[in-house]
């Protein structure tokens, strides 16, 4: 079964458009155990929206899971971990962080909730409420 991510990167240090350029990159450099965790959890074939966060404040695009979590090369010590993901297409247009907000059906969104995780879990159900948002504003 299917599960579905958020990642959160400032654009300013690694864009969508660098993404798709690359054509897939290794999710490394997280250190927050929450976030980890969550990157030890996704399996291959996981959905995962990409969110600029900082500049921008949105989802900009989806992507894959297409390797399942490795010990995170960048990590010099401790037990951290990585993944690798593969970018499907862009959202368009992107789904504002103000947008989110202003579905009642987002309001338990981990976005929302815990503002700071790089790496988050998402239902099915905000997966397509954000989504759904893209359709409706296209």
């Amino acid at each position: 079964m299917s599960q579905y991510w958020l990642v959160k990167q400032e654009p300013t240090a690694y864009s969508w458009d660098q993404f798709v350029a690359d054509g897939k990159t290794d999710w490394t450099g997280v250190r927050n155990f929450q976030a980890r965790n969550n990157l030890r959890s996704m399996k291959s074939g996981d959905q995962v929206l990409y969110y600029h966060s900082v500049n921008g404040k949105a989802v900009v695009g989806i992507a894959v899971v297409s390797r399942e979590a490795f010990p995170d090369p960048t990590a010099t010590s401790g037990d951290w971990s990585a993944v690798e993901i593969k970018p499907i297409r862009a959202v368009k247009p992107p789904v504002t962080l103000d947008q989110i907000k202003s579905d009642p059906a987002l309001a338990q969104i981990p976005l929302l909730r815990q503002s700071r995780l790089s790496v988050m879990s998402l239902s099915q159900n905000e997966f397509e409420g954000v989504l759904g948002i893209a359709r409706a504003k296209a």
